[in-house]
């Protein structure tokens, strides 16, 4: 290692494990905002960086808008200036390591689009100063920080791994997990360079209670984290289509999961549900699919999985269509009571969601439709705007069906149990259901 690389690592590394380093955040969402007040929470202080002026004044108003995390907590950083929320970004000047949170969605035609990235590194570049780590934890494609990062953050004078630092590391935040948070799962980290490693490890190892597992390269990490989701989607995909073919064979598919789940190993339990939601699943396996593209490789099976988890909206409209047409009634004339938008239980996160598809075809179905999700006031679905309203026994009992598409906590199901005329539960949110004219998925 040169004496100016040396010089650089030990600059930041010094800074680092005495915390008079100044941590930036650029991106202040789901993953972002978490992470940013974790690292506050061990010693450090942070400026956090966002476009969104609402988000900005929020927070510095101590107003949180994630739902697991507090106003408190924001208060308390804010309050005490550990934590700066700004949309200035030449203050970028002013930290020593700066970590990349922006969102990585996808195109309409399922490819990458990684415009907020390119956006978050050019205003770093313009704005960074020398002897500064910056870290890509946003979900890509493998070759992202070597290919599209690393050269936009060396146009000026600056070379990585001796003037500043390059690393990727990618998020692992679960909204809502009450046993898993920033602070407790493992991180995974690459580096550009030998030295690029080695202060981002230390970093993380500041900043984290648990392990950092340094892997050989950016791509490597990269790669990893489209690997833990696609798993995912692809398990998801098999017990959803396996819920499909129960269906017909008149089996209950909880229970098929429920025995094979005694099995102590070789198996993972999965289960069913209307579709896939949030902000992995349904898009990080597509970033996996065009990058074997790029490389000549058909990912047949991600795709089949893909296709799997998005017919599952048409499926349980089907189903429900079929149980009103058993009593007698046209979905067309229904009334139907809709509990649960986000797209998993107990947060206000509706990206991505499967209830919104679920929702849309309703709608085509030409139904009365009520939402219920104590977690969200209004939701898009197209063009149309709607607004939850309360669970009451009226509402209830004035539907043709009630449909369970996120099983939140809060909902008062022996309230629908006792009132329904007809129960349709996509997520098998009650063993106890004693309505006659309750169906599971």
């Amino acid at each position: 290692m040169g004496i100016k690389i040396e010089s650089s690592v030990l600059a930041l590394s010094n800074k680092i494990n005495t915390k008079s380093a100044t941590i930036g955040v650029v991106g202040l969402g789901y993953v972002g905002l978490p992470l940013a007040l974790e690292i506050v929470n061990k010693g450090f202080q942070v400026i956090g960086f966002d476009k969104d002026y609402k988000k900005i004044s929020k927070l510095n108003n101590g107003v949180s808008y994630i739902a697991d995390m507090s106003n408190a907590i924001i208060e308390k950083a804010v309050n005490e200036e550990d934590f700066e929320p700004t949309n200035d970004f030449s203050k970028l000047a002013y930290v020593d390591v700066i970590i990349i949170c922006v969102p990585t969605p996808t195109t309409a035609g399922g490819t990458p689009n990684i415009s907020y990235i390119v956006d978050a590194a050019d205003l770093i570049e313009q704005n960074m100063s020398s002897d500064t780590l910056i870290i890509l934890e946003s979900t890509t494609y493998p070759g992202t920080t070597e290919e599209l990062v690393q050269p936009i953050l060396e146009k000026g004078d600056f070379v990585i791994g001796q003037d500043i630092f390059l690393a990727y590391s990618p998020e692992r935040v679960d909204p809502g997990n009450l046993n898993f948070s920033v602070s407790n799962t493992p991180k995974v980290v690459g580096g550009i360079t030998a030295a690029c490693l080695e202060v981002s490890k230390l970093f993380y190892e500041k900043v984290i209670n648990t392990n950092v597992f340094a892997v050989t390269s950016p791509q490597v990490a990269e790669m990893e984290k489209l690997l833990e989701n696609t798993f995912r989607q692809i398990n998801i995909a098999l017990v959803n289509e396996l819920s499909q073919i129960c269906h017909k064979m008149d089996i209950d598919v909880w229970e098929v999961i429920e025995a094979a789940s005694t099995k102590p190993y070789g198996f993972m339990p999965f289960t069913p549900g209307p579709g896939v939601g949030g902000h992995c699943i349904p898009v990080d396996p597509k970033y996996l699919l065009w990058a074997g593209q790029q490389h000549g490789i058909s990912a047949t099976l991600i795709e089949a999985a893909d296709k799997i988890n998005d017919s599952m909206p048409s499926f349980v409209v089907e189903r429900l269509e079929n149980y009103l047409n058993a009593q007698g009634k046209e979905i067309s004339d229904a009334e139907i009571v809709v509990i649960g938008v986000t797209y998993k239980p107990n947060i206000n996160d509706f990206r991505e969601s499967p209830a919104l598809h679920v929702i849309d075809k309703l709608k085509e179905k030409q139904c009365g439709l009520k939402i219920v999700d104590p977690f969200i006031e209004t939701f898009q679905v197209d063009n149309d705007i709607f607004n939850t309203v309360s669970l009451t026994k009226e509402l209830i009992r004035k539907a043709d069906a009630v449909v369970i598409l996120t099983n939140h906590a809060t909902i008062d199901y022996s309230l629908i149990d006792q009132h329904a005329a007809l129960i349709f539960d996509t997520r098998n949110t009650h063993y106890l259901f004693e309505n006659e004219k309750y169906y599971k998925l």
